[in-house]
């Protein structure tokens, strides 16, 4: 089995290949941009740090990443997990320092979050998350209630709730793990997040859609 930790030049990539060699080390994990080795991976990872555009610009940037990308998650169906602002960039569009395209894999916009009195803004820090009625495989033995590590001024408003698979109470309930068909998407840092953190990664590692 291959891993391909997608490296667009800014994500957090080390700390996700360290938490995913951790919980499945006779795997094999590839941090790269190559589309070859895109081509040839069982399971993709979008990590992501930074700013919805410059996550876009990075992939685009890449002869043929793009594409490649595209091809292996809407028409080979592997596995694919986005991290944080990979989490974001799976949208149609979003708003952060301007209007940027995204990948368009789940219908729905990103937008900041609302400023509210005594909220700060960006979100950081632990957060309990509120699951919704589901067997995804991603999510296998993984609690309701459970805390995860979260960072993000941003958020992710699907246009079909059926892709919202929990949220986290922040001022208003927000998107905190998406879904669609071989696609996964979560807005808080699992590689951060203790053992139910990795719990999640090895159930991704596993899941075969």
């Amino acid at each position: 089995m291959k891993t391909v930790i997608i490296d667009y030049g800014a994500g957090n990539v080390e700390s996700v290949l360290n938490a995913l060699s951790f919980v499945k080390n006779n795997e094999n994990f590839l941090v790269s941009n190559k589309p070859s080795d895109i081509r040839a991976a069982n399971h993709l990872i979008l990590p992501g740090v930074g700013a919805f555009g410059d996550c876009m610009d990075g992939l685009k940037s890449v002869e043929g990443l793009l594409p490649e990308i595209r091809k292996q998650v809407l028409v080979e169906k592997k596995p694919f997990l986005g991290i944080c602002v990979g989490m974001q960039v799976l949208s149609s569009i979003g708003y952060e320092n301007g209007e940027h395209q995204g990948l368009g894999f789940i219908n729905g916009k990103v937008e900041k979050i609302a400023a509210q009195e005594g909220l700060k803004i960006p979100h950081m820090g632990w957060n309990e998350i509120m699951l919704k009625p589901t067997k995804h495989p991603a999510l296998k033995d993984i609690k309701n209630g459970e805390h995860f590590y979260f960072a993000n001024s941003y958020h992710f408003i699907c246009q079909n709730e059926n892709n919202v698979l929990a949220q986290v109470e922040y001022g208003s309930k927000l998107n905190a793990i998406i879904a669609k068909e071989n696609i996964l998407g979560i807005q808080f840092h699992p590689e951060k997040s203790g053992e139910a953190g990795l719990l999640i990664l090895k159930n991704f590692l596993n899941w075969r859609p």
